[in-house]
């Protein structure tokens, strides 16, 4: 097992049949000290975070699998705290694609003239680059065919993809009767040359409410998968 990348939430290996091995770690993003799933940095350790991930990115990934949703998912260990995934090339440096049901976060900082706190969007999408030290920029398909990290067909084909597979995981968590406000994916690209769901679909990367009041990672994972 050879180490490619050392992540924020998971550490990335090759394995010897060319499979990719994800360990997640207990590290979760924040700003200010508070969880934000939106944020470039980690600065809390939540003791079973990393578990809590995996049981919810397993649970996630198997639904979507079922409903004929591309994805890399292949296997995971809950032992190990792992998951196996199938070798991809990410898009550029790597490209954030944000699904809103609900305006908050980072949307209102930007659009705050015009929306208000918790207004409904019609899964309305974003995209921004990976980029820490520029706070993750928001780029226009344009912009991305221009410099040739994806044609504008893929970046439909995404979009088109991020609607439906939100909506899939909106639909299960009002099952328990939480409201998802967003949800943030990533794409790559197989070497079969198909565009699938990589990473996680976990707490870490969505702002779910219960009440009124938004959920922490573990919290959220424990509503769902117990």
């Amino acid at each position: 097992m050879e180490l490619i990348y050392k992540g924020k939430t998971k550490d990335v290996y090759k394995l010897a049949d060319g499979t990719i091995k994800l360990m997640f770690k207990d590290d979760v993003t924040c700003s200010d000290g508070v969880f934000d799933p939106g944020a470039n940095h980690t600065g809390i350790k939540i003791p079973g975070s990393g578990l809590a991930g995996l049981k919810m990115s397993k649970f996630f990934f198997e639904i979507l699998n079922e409903k004929g949703m591309p994805t890399h998912y292949v296997d995971s260990d809950l032992e190990e705290v792992s998951m196996t995934v199938k070798k991809m090339e990410t898009f550029g440096e790597g490209l954030e694609v944000i699904c809103r049901t609900r305006a908050t976060g980072s949307f209102m900082r930007r659009y705050g003239a015009y929306a208000t706190e918790g207004q409904p969007l019609d899964y309305f999408v974003e995209t921004t680059f990976k980029d820490d030290d520029r706070e993750d920029p928001l780029v226009s398909a344009d912009c991305l065919a221009e410099f040739g990290i994806m044609s504008v067909a893929q970046y439909d084909e995404i979009k088109k993809w991020t609607k439906e597979i939100t909506k899939i995981v909106e639909a299960e968590l009002l099952k328990k009767g939480l409201v998802l406000f967003d949800v943030k994916f990533e794409f790559g690209v197989a070497e079969d040359g198909s565009v699938l769901l990589i990473d996680e679909v976990s707490g870490g990367n969505m702002r779910v409410y219960k009440d009124g009041v938004i959920l922490m990672p573990i919290d959220l994972s424990k509503e769902i998968v117990g």
